[in-house]
Parts: C-alpha cells; sequence; structure tokens
C-alpha cells in the first residue's frame, strides 16, 4: 500500500494572507486524518511564511499518523526539530524568493552540511529523507550521507506538456526508483501531483509514500478536506501496481 501524507501548509498560508488565526493548520491536520491521510507533511521555512512556531509543538500532539516535518539544513531548524521528535524530517533546499519548493536539495554540493544534520537527526531516534531529483549522483550521496529515504521531486513530471516530455520524466523517475531502491532507501515521490496528473505516478512500481498538499487543499474548498484526502487516496489505490 502507498501512504498518502498531506502536505497542511497551504492551510497556514491562506492564514498568514490575514496574519489572523483561521484556518489552523493544526485543525487541518485533524481532517486530514479523519479523511484517511497516513501521515501529515509541514513546512517550517527560515522565514516562516506559512507555518508558524506556535504550530510545531501542535502538530505533534494532534498527529497520531506519521508526521513528516520538511525543514531546510540549518542549524535552529535541527534543533527545533529534534526538540518536536516527528517521525520524519525530510530535507529540502529553500531559498527565500520561490512560492514553493522548486528542485531537489544538491546533497552532492552540500554534503558536509546535510551530513551533519542527517548525523544530529539519526541521534535523536529521527528518521530522515532527502527531497532529490531523480539523479543518480544526489540518489547515491544522499545514501552516503546516512538517509533512510528519498522523496524524489516530480516536479518535471508535472511541468511536462508533450507526451514526449512526460515520457522522459517518467523514464527519470522510473530509473530513481530504481536506484534508491538497490541501495536499500525507501523511494517516495513528491511535488506538482493532482487529482489529474497521479495516475501515471502511481502505478510506478516502487514507491512506498506520496507527500501532496496543494491540490488536496485546493479541492478541499470545494468539498471538504475529509473529501478530498479520501479521493486522493482512491485515486492512489486505484491505479497502484497490485
Amino acid at each position: 500500500m502507498i501512504r498518502l501524507g498531506v502536505n497542511i501548509d497551504h492551510v497556514a498560508t491562506v492564514r498568514q494572507a490575514r496574519r489572523t488565526d483561521e484556518p489552523d493548520p493544526v485543525w487541518a491536520a485533524v481532517e486530514a486524518q479523519l479523511g484517511g491521510a497516513d501521515g501529515i507533511t509541514f513546512h517550517l521555512r527560515e522565514d516562516r511564511r506559512h507555518i508558524l512556531d506556535r504550530d510545531v509543538p501542535l502538530l505533534r500532539g494532534a498527529v497520531v499518523a506519521k508526521l513528516n516535518m520538511e525543514m531546510g539544513a540549518t542549524d535552529e531548524i535541527v534543533s527545533i526539530a529534534i526538540a518536536t521528535g516527528p517521525d520524519q524530517c525530510c530535507l529540502v533546499p529553500e531559498r527565500r524568493e520561490e512560492l514553493t519548493t522548486e528542485g531537489g536539495l544538491d546533497v552532492v554540493r552540500h554534503r558536509e552540511r546535510v551530513g551533519k544534520a542527517v548525523a544530529q537527526l539519526r541521534d535523536a531516534g529521527i528518521f530522515c529523507s532527502a527531497f532529490v531529483e531523480p539523479v543518480e549522483r544526489h540518489i547515491k550521496a544522499a545514501h552516503d550521507v546516512g538517509f533512510g529515504a528519498v522523496e524524489l521531486w516530480t516536479g518535471g513530471y508535472a511541468h511536462a506538456r508533450t507526451p514526449s516530455e512526460i515520457a522522459a520524466a517518467i523514464g527519470d523517475l522510473r530509473r530513481g526508483i530504481e536506484i534508491g531502491l538497490t541501495l536499500g532507501l525507501e523511494v517516495h515521490g513528491g511535488h506538482g501531483l493532482t487529482y489529474r496528473n497521479i495516475a501515471s505516478i502511481a502505478a510506478l512500481p516502487g514507491l512506498s509514500e506520496f507527500n501532496i498538499g496543494h491540490s488536496i487543499v485546493a479541492r478541499s474548498v470545494f468539498v471538504g478536506l475529509r473529501e478530498a484526502v479520501g479521493e486522493m487516496k482512491a485515486l492512489i489505490a486505484k491505479y497502484a501496481p497490485q
């Protein structure tokens, strides 16, 4: 069974648009779990543009499913993660000018800093995942510095427009999955996945987890978060390898 992690950052983005107290991402995490989410994902960014420090311990207390904390490899955020104790930390790149995380973490270039963060998190008993592009050198580097999983950036597929671009992106992901599994890593997927494009990716053998946020939160505006989560889970189950 492929797990579905629901990213509730965009609920916090709506809250921060008015800098008020609603909608509450913690409440959203509860609703997503009631809809069948296998995990809750949140990203505590350095600039605190959506998830705030007050949300983090509340999420830890409210989430009984898998709690996945996306984060940059900075000393401050690593310390917060260790104090919080999520089930999983997914290390991602951060650039202040981006709307959302674009592209994967360059584990090769930032090997020393990333390796230090992974060692600290693992010593605290936290499972670590690297958000990387489906490129062999980054997947191998993630394995070498101690990650237990890679979350493959599916943006190349999500942004592809022509049949040849889509086929090439799927081929890249298929090879990335094979490399990760050969190295003994769990292989997850995320970025830009929607109700319209999930089928081809859910059908790829070897993936064990998806983390999806924007599309589910957008759908929940019309049908509610529980229903939106249930619909995505049903699609994944429909197309996943049997």
